[in-house]
């Protein structure tokens, strides 16, 4: 009976982990990571961003994303969106072709491979014949053509990928029909550029790499103009009326060639260089696009004089008399233009331009063509990122507040929408308005909308103008001098190089209720801010605090202390510093915790951490924890290089000696061996019979940086008896101690007089001095404390104070309960002894079930150094579930994750990119989509003139998706009239 019991609550415990914990990778934000190919298709209005790790991701309207990785590890080099279809291509550097879909799917779009195909040439021939340098994907959508670099252009029918041998144009063909005098003279080498004529898809454009360029008819498979340029050929763009070929060139010129008519001569070569006369860059792509009125837009990129200006990175746009240099932050992987109009066949109306580092959109039709906001896509990574803070439903009037300030922030932007808008968002609205916070190496803090798919920016704050720095705040790096030639523009907001790396943040605190912020950052500054809607001039005064606390024989070996301006700084509206707290010896803070409702800030170092009343500007409690054999906390981080120089020489050397000890000791080790081998032995059987824990040696009290604080935590609990509670303080430290100290607050009307007082109540030594890395206290109801002011919102009920409380100390081994007030172990759970793992991140979130509202529990979030997430239940440390999240070796990527309060967490896979994941059944971010095939007003004249020799099978396949289309409107329409023509109607707006 009793087995039959415990079975049933097994399976009942099982059924409520399903109904709660679920993990799901959602959704990657910021920016990928070394970008290197971009596509665009204006009929479907999505951007398309291949990577050199072989992934591809499309963009369109804001919430609309999809991705996809090649099997194969190698790097997108070209994306081609097939012309009116959901179909994409992209070739890789292995020399592959695959061909994606955009597939529906329960009403949702997905991203699929649908096909790879490598071209193969004839028996014996050199691999360079079938190498593909250019890519064109035709008009009538069903055919590729693909240029080599053995000069042969293969065309292949899409998408089977059918090679159709029959129509291929052999370098042996068009050398045929060049003239005498230019063949003998160069070699054509590799079809550099392959263009369509815009008004007659028969005919494209072949460009080889020497310069000449074969005007080439598919249906009548043979060549109709030659123009043979002298320099080394970069591209290609065909004018829209069909009339004019550009070409641009090695040297920095680019020329214009008239089509139709006989063979162009070398001297009537129209040869135009933007920037010489002196030897210039190539400019390695051209466009060139007609307006309504006016004369047309000229782009380019490249073409900088090569002493000068050789190592910018430009694209110039020309309009009328308007001339400018647009430069950018780094190398430009491509561009492209979007135009107005349904058929995007109008003027010009924004500049698309993909660099290393982020994406930058530039409007054409507005005055000086200011940049457009990027709703995503943005560079998290403008200056690295040190630290991340999640703040999880934001009341409204600080999130209306935070975005005011932002926008005073953004007034150079554009105000024209963001043009790219393909698809639509099925996503529902977020349920509440959540920030993600990130602490920059430059000493800013990014404020991020974190509720949806996208990654929003909404405001900066900048911390460094409380100090010194060698920046100029007058230095204006946008506009270009007067009269200067080439006329640069500063364009992009990705800055890598911090002026003093001391500035950078690296905790963050903010209380969503007051809207007071912390920060801290390398070199032991601690700012208290508050949210202010105007400006302000005000002076920063600072606090010291000697955390040594008059120990002797300790030196700083680290970096000084930032200079604090003396005269008053005038902030923007935004957060203003009103408080600076300066550590004593000022190393990097470690750990930072914020009590609005009391006005404390706690800090802790490497060398003790101490408490800030920030209302009366006043310490209140300075504690040293630095051990006295340890010395390397006295070398700051940018000493550190040289001791890791020393301890490498040390290294060589003792390897050095032990060899040569060995060969002197080599018949006493044989036998010292078999005796180590025989432990040995013993040793894996006794593990064999007891597989379930491992043995965990104490650390030593001499490791280095065990004084080193990680963890801070207020409470209102019981620390003297079981009848009083008491605000208190907590620290935990690198050596597993745990610090308890009772603090004292003058009543509500003293507070603002009477000092407040900390005395120390407790102190914890873990038995295997591992690292406290979290400290929980759990209610009379086993359930954590709230928030500060959060009970007082009405947005968590009371603790409980009637039962016991329980302090849970979280180690890097093991998650262990006391009894307060008398600090009695009460339960444990071993990580370490049973896995192998360490804690390296840890949060308490709530996690609602899935089948029934009004319940939730209480779980810790817990991630390892193996890159697992585990739940741990509350108050009883139960594990729950155990899911692989990281790469084990991915260190960086598991110092980075930060759990939020809901069951979710964000982690770098990049230096620009997060990875949200969630653990939750509730809640989850994750796109939904929907991109519809294009409606094609041209399509009978497309086919009408696409080349013969092309099957029917993409006119079938369009009639079906047709057939499809109409059966789902004509479903909508029976079942809801009115939300389908709601729909239909916003589309049409958008």
């Amino acid at each position: 009976m009793k087995r039959f019991r415990r079975h049933g609550q097994e399976s009942q415990r099982d059924r409520l982990k399903q109904e709660l914990f679920q993990f799901n990778k959602t959704v990657e934000h910021g920016f990928p990571h070394q970008p290197s190919a971009l596509g665009y298709s204006p009929s479907l209005q999505l951007l398309a961003i291949g990577t050199r790790s072989g992934a591809i991701k499309l963009y369109g309207a804001p919430g609309v994303e999809f991705m996809g990785l090649h099997d194969e590890n190698a790097a997108v080099t070209q994306v081609h969106f097939m012309p009116h279809q959901v179909e994409l291509v992209t070739l890789l550097d292995d020399n592959s072709l695959h061909m994606w879909t955009l597939r529906g799917h329960k009403g949702l779009s997905e991203l699929l491979e649908i096909g790879r195909f490598t071209l193969t040439g004839p028996p014996g021939a050199p691999p360079s014949v079938t190498r593909v340098t250019a890519v064109l994907a035709h008009a009538s959508g069903e055919l590729l053509l693909l240029g080599t670099e053995g000069g042969h252009v293969f065309i292949v029918e899409v998408p089977g990928f059918r090679e159709l041998e029959e129509r291929n144009i052999s370098l042996d063909q068009v050398a045929a029909s060049v003239p005498d005098d230019y063949i003998g003279r160069r070699n054509l080498e590799h079809v550099e550029a392959l263009q369509e004529n815009p008004i007659n898809p028969n005919q494209v454009v072949i460009g080889y790499g020497r310069g000449l360029m074969v005007i080439w008819d598919l249906e009548k498979q043979c060549a109709i103009q030659h123009i043979p340029a002298t320099q080394q050929l970069e591209s290609v763009w065909w004018t829209e009326d069909g009339s004019y070929i550009l070409s641009s060139h090695s040297d920095g010129s680019y020329c214009r060639w008239m089509v139709g008519g006989e063979d162009v001569n070398e001297e009537e070569e129209k040869s135009d260089i933007p920037y010489g006369h002196f030897p210039c860059k190539a400019i390695s792509k051209i466009i060139q696009l007609p307006t309504e009125e006016g004369p047309p837009f000229l782009l380019f990129s490249g073409g900088m004089p090569r002493a000068s200006y050789g190592d910018r990175h430009c694209i110039t746009v020309i309009h009328s008399k308007t001339h400018v240099a647009l430069d950018f932050t780094s190398r430009i992987i491509d561009f492209f233009v979007i135009r107005d109009g349904l058929q995007h066949t109008g003027d010009p109306s924004a500049l698309v331009v993909l660099v290393e580092e982020e994406l930058v959109v530039i409007d054409l039709q507005t005055d000086c063509w200011p940049v457009i906001q990027t709703p995503y896509l943005v560079p998290l990574h403008s200056s690295a990122i040190t630290c991340s803070h999640h703040v999880s439903a934001i009341p409204l009037k600080l999130w209306e507040r935070v975005i005011t300030a932002g926008e005073l922030q953004h007034t150079h932007y554009s105000k024209k929408p963001w043009p790219i808008t393909g698809g639509q968002n099925l996503a529902p609205d977020p349920p509440q308005r959540d920030l993600l916070l990130t602490g920059h190496e430059d000493g800013t803090v990014h404020f991020w909308d974190a509720s949806g798919v996208c990654l929003y920016p909404l405001y900066k704050l900048s911390t460094a103008g409380v100090f010194h720095t060698d920046t100029d705040p007058n230095d204006n790096m946008n506009q270009g001098a007067e009269g200067e030639w080439p006329p640069f523009r500063k364009v992009g907001c990705f800055d890598p190089y911090s002026d003093d790396p001391r500035l950078g943040i690296q905790k963050i605190h903010l209380c969503k209720y007051s809207g007071y912020l912390t920060v801290a950052g390398t070199a032991g500054q601690i700012l208290v801010l508050e949210l202010n809607d105007e400006a302000a001039e005000q002076t920063v005064e600072a606090k010291v605090v000697d955390l040594l606390q008059g120990q002797e024989g300790f030196r700083w070996k680290g970096h000084t202390r930032l200079d604090v301006r003396e005269e008053p700084v005038l902030f923007p509206p935004g957060f203003q510093p009103f408080a600076l707290v300066q550590c004593q010896p000022p190393a990097v803070v470690t750990a930072l915790t914020l009590h609005s409702e009391w006005k404390l800030v706690a800090f802790g170092t490497s060398h003790g951490f101490g408490l800030y009343d920030y209302q009366q500007k006043n310490n209140v409690l300075i504690k040293c924890t630095l051990n006295p054999s340890d010395q390397l906390a006295m070398e700051g981080p940018l000493s550190r290089v040289k001791s890791i120089k020393k301890s490498l020489r040390q290294s060589f050397r003792r390897i050095r000696r032990s060899r040569v000890s060995l060969r002197k000791h080599h018949v006493n080790n044989t036998a010292k061996l078999q005796e180590a081998n025989a432990r040995l032995e013993a040793e894996l059987a006794e593990m064999e019979l007891a597989p379930v824990q491992r043995k965990i040696e104490a650390r030593s009290s001499d490791d280095s940086f065990t004084g080193l604080v990680r963890t801070l935590y207020f409470a209102d609990t019981f620390l003297s008896d079981s009848s009083h509670n008491a605000p208190s303080l907590w620290a935990g430290t690198n050596g597993g101690c745990v610090f308890a100290y009772m603090l004292r607050l003058p009543p509500v009307e003293h507070r603002a007089d009477e000092p407040v007082t900390a005395q120390p109540a407790k102190e914890i030594q873990l038995m295997h001095r591992a690292p406290v890395v979290g400290i929980v206290v759990l209610d009379g109801h086993g359930a954590p404390l709230p928030e500060p002011l959060e009970v007082a919102h009405d947005l968590s009920r009371s603790p409980d104070m009637q039962g016991s409380h329980q302090l849970l100390v979280i180690s890097e081994e093991q998650f262990k309960v006391f009894t307060l007030p008398k600090v009695s172990a009460k339960m444990k759970l071993k990580l370490t002894a049973v896995d192998g793992s360490r804690v390296r991140r840890v949060g308490v979130a709530w996690f609602c079930s899935s089948r029934t509202e009004d319940y939730g529990e209480s779980g810790l979030t817990v991630l390892t150094n193996q890159g697992d997430v585990h739940v741990v239940s509350l108050p009883h440390v139960k594990m729950q579930v155990q899911y692989p999240c990281i790469r084990r070796e991915d260190v960086s990527g598991i110092a980075s994750c930060v759990f939020t309060k809901h069951g979710q967490g964000f982690y770098l896979i990049s230096p620009s990119e997060f990875e949200r994941f969630s653990l939750s059944t509730c809640h989850l971010v994750e796109p939904r989509c929907l991109v519809e095939a294009p409606l094609h007003s041209g399509s009978s004249n497309q086919h009408r003139s696409q080349p013969d020799g092309a099957s029917s099978a993409h006119r079938t396949r369009q009639e079906s998706e047709d057939a499809e289309v109409l059966q789902e409107i004509q479903k909508s329409l029976e079942g809801d009239q009115t939300s389908f023509l709601e729909n239909n109607v916003k589309s049409a707006v958008a």
